[in-house]
């Protein structure tokens, strides 16, 4: 059962579609008690970190979620904000992060970036898969993603970084520590590769 937390943030419906598409059975999270059965959770996020943090914990579902990614070691997909709410702490807020990576969260420094747009990074982008990660399989460096954001993860342990993306500097755009994976693109919105990544976080 892929179980996707619904806190008020992230865009569930389209998670919910690609599943539907996959013939993948998935169930909404509102309350703790729904993240009893899951087999793999899906922590969307979209926005600012402090509010994010401040609604999961709102939420009623934290210590539920802990219980289940720490102590069962169910996996869960940590998406956009989802990902950097895996961290210790952002720059962008005060609020400490759940801390189950180590890892902190830090404002592009635009001064470094090339591109017209600058900040947010957004649009199509490539990822630069590192080792062997069953997340990963047949995602290549061809596969492109979309992202929206403007802060990144930065990775204590360089062992947890499964993917990198350039963007004025090289960053962690997918993380992984025993079940905990994130990702800082939106698979959801992603096409086929996003399909495929979501595919292959049902099969882990």
């Amino acid at each position: 059962m892929i179980t996707i937390i619904d806190y008020g943030l992230g865009n569930i419906k389209a998670f919910v579609n690609v599943y539907d598409r996959l013939n993948i059975q998935t169930k909404i999270a509102h309350k703790a008690e729904d993240l009893k059965d899951a087999t793999k959770i899906i922590l969307p996020g979209v926005g600012a970190f402090d509010y994010a943090m401040s609604q999961l914990n709102a939420s009623g579902m934290r210590d539920e979620l802990d219980k289940q990614v720490l102590g069962n070691k169910v996996p869960v997909v940590g998406i956009c904000v989802g990902m950097q709410m895996l961290a210790k702490s952002s720059d962008e807020g005060k609020l400490p992060g759940l801390g189950w990576i180590d890892g902190k969260v830090k404002l592009f420094d635009e001064n470094r970036i090339q591109f017209k747009t600058l900040l947010p990074h957004m649009g199509w982008n490539s990822i630069q898969p590192l080792r062997n990660n069953k997340l990963l399989d047949n995602i290549t460096e061809q596969t492109r993603f979309y992202f929206l954001h403007s802060y990144y993860f930065i990775c204590n342990n360089e062992e947890d970084i499964i993917s990198n993306t350039e963007y004025g500097i090289t960053y962690a755009s997918a993380v992984n520590k025993n079940n905990i994976y994130g990702i800082q693109f939106h698979p959801e919105k992603s096409h086929s590769g996003g399909i495929q990544l979501l595919h292959n976080f049902a099969k882990l």
